[in-house]
């Protein structure tokens, strides 16, 4: 059963205050840690500050849209809180995007204005895929932005040293400060409600375009500061994240340990050496690797087992749904850690269920907790609507303060997850134990999870039938020992046409993120049929028994 909540005390606040706040408190204390770089909470205040006034002077106001395509970074932080001073809201955009779905986000999501970088980071060049989602930004005016492809963009921004046509140099920005009123930015920071929107994230479902979660300051902040309280967390703790900022599994421990005026350490993009080393330097007490593929890199290391990791207390591993052998090896390298399991999403600001850290180890390796306080968890049967008996499997309906408030610009996906009784019908498969501990079994809905990132089927599929050889295709999962998951997809051709495997996957590669292309490509010429649809089961046994799974 979940603990007394007699004691427990809501602790709710807006993006922006959250952070003044602990700017409040210990200004000088480190905030955030990245390589060759620590920014005080001082800092960080006076740059949020900054970005908003240069925002303001752009003409951001409450309730304006702003895209931020940036990889890990102090713009990247330091921009989503000014965005918040302002009562505007970010929308981060996922950096691995490709053109098109790059285009169809801006659009989607009526950005304003959107930020981004002229550095390379992972051998992303940003600014080119822009170019190439709008082909007219070239021949565009920055302060008379007007492209075809996204008619409500007014200004695209690009930190680093150069000033790409059609966009504001990130020494223009700066100046632009000068122009805004301090003054207006506080008021309208005290009028922002915590029902106000903070966030539009946008993840994959089971449609072909991902859908924007509208996320409240409430619940991104409140569910930071419960899961702070959780973990026991304080101002001395240091809290590392590998996972990049345009992810909900990344906000929210930033938010946490600001929730507590401890310290974010991070880097840009994750790279096991790098990781290891930062992790024993700066002391770090909590970990939130969450996901196997990172994991997997650090313990295979060759600096893992020679790097201290003693002063981790806490460490996000979820090893009740990660392959085997690697508990083992944690275990042994951090010897002072509690290792708890966690169930959460984008469609909750985060975390709905984690464990106590005094859960008994058993339930900490083989569970992923109990809800957290104020939030509630059900598995139902999805035909009756009814409970199912504890220990059974059934659809997750979730509850509480944190849910998204509902998918943007999609009110039937909306009416679909989210019922008259405030219960979001999340399509994953969970069982609930006896005393409250939850599990979770896989999903009811045609997803994928690969590598973390939630894939829907029907994105990729919808991607392959743009091919002219493709008559229709079938896109299902399969195990992987690094990814969790990886697509497959079967291919009926057209009928006198002819394509490679090969050729279908770099198709995709140009139209799609890297971690959803198919990695194994199959031709059909008839399908498992029911009476109405294509069995998918049907083609998963084929091709796992034809890669001996």
């Amino acid at each position: 059963m979940t603990r007394q909540l007699e004691p427990v005390r809501l602790q709710a606040t807006t993006l922006g205050d959250l952070l003044l706040s602990a700017a409040d408190q210990a200004p000088d204390h480190a905030a955030v840690v990245l390589p060759h770089r620590r920014c005080s909470y001082a800092d960080v205040r006076d740059r949020a500050l900054q970005k908003a006034l240069s925002l303001q002077a752009l003409g951001v106001g409450p309730g304006d849209h702003v895209g931020l395509l940036l990889p890990t970074s102090m713009d990247f932080i330091e921009t989503l809180f000014g965005i918040a001073l302002l009562g505007a809201v970010a929308v981060p955009v996922n950096a691995r995007y490709q053109p098109p779905e790059l285009a169809y986000v801006v659009d989607n999501a009526d950005l304003k204005v959107l930020l981004t970088t002229d550095k390379i980071a992972e051998a992303v060049d940003f600014v080119e895929r822009l170019n190439q989602a709008f082909p007219d930004l070239r021949n565009s005016e920055a302060r008379n932005l007007s492209l075809d492809g996204a008619p409500g963009l007014r200004h695209i921004v690009v930190f680093g040293s150069s000033r790409p046509p059609g966009t504001w140099s990130q020494e223009e920005f700066e100046a632009a400060a000068r122009q805004g009123n301090l003054a207006e930015i506080h008021l309208r920071r005290l009028q922002v409600r915590l029902g106000s929107t903070a966030l539009i994230l946008y993840t994959s479902g089971t449609t072909a375009n991902p859908k924007g979660c509208m996320i409240s300051h409430e619940a991104i902040v409140r569910n930071s500061a419960a899961l702070a309280d959780r973990y026991e967390l304080t101002a001395d703790d240091s809290f590392w994240s590998p996972l990049p900022l345009f992810h909900i599994a990344a906000i929210l421990p930033l938010t946490a340990i600001f929730a507590k005026g401890g310290t974010y350490v991070t880097t840009p993009y994750f790279e096991a050496g790098e990781a290891l080393r930062m992790m024993e330097a700066e002391r770090v007490t909590a970990t939130y690797p969450c996901f196997w593929t990172i994991m997997s890199d650090l313990v295979s290391h060759p600096d893992f087992e020679k790097t201290d990791l003693s002063r981790i207390k806490l460490m996000n591993a979820n090893f009740a749904v990660q392959p085997g052998g690697i508990a083992e090896k944690m275990k042994a390298a951090l010897p002072n850690a509690v290792f708890v399991g966690t169930f959460g999403m984008t469609e909750t600001a985060g975390t709905v269920t984690t464990s106590q850290l005094d859960d008994a180890e058993e339930k900490r390796f083989t569970r992923l907790g109990t809800p957290l306080a104020g939030m509630e968890v059900r598995a139902v049967d999805p035909e009756t609507g009814e409970d199912v008996p504890a220990g059974e499997k059934g659809e997750a309906w979730i509850r509480g303060y944190s849910t998204f408030s509902r998918y943007y610009k999609a009110p039937e996906k909306t009416a679909e997850a989210l019922d008259g009784a405030g219960w979001f019908h999340s399509g994953d498969l969970i069982s609930i134990d006896p005393d409250g501990q939850l599990m979770f079994h896989g999903r009811l809905r045609d997803m994928l999870k690969v590598g973390g990132e939630n894939v829907a089927a029907a994105e990729i599929e919808s991607c392959l039938q743009q091919h002219p050889a493709v008559k229709l295709a079938q896109v299902v999962g399969v195990p992987d020992e690094r990814l969790v998951e990886i697509p497959a997809a079967f291919i009926e051709l057209q009928p006198g046409q002819a394509a490679q495997a090969d050729d279908l996957i770099a198709f995709c590669r140009e139209r799609i993120a890297g971690f959803k292309v198919p990695r194994h490509v199959r031709f059909v010429d008839e399908w498992p049929i029911s009476s109405t649809k294509i069995q998918k089961f049907r083609l998963q046994d084929q091709i796992r028994a034809e890669l001996g799974i």
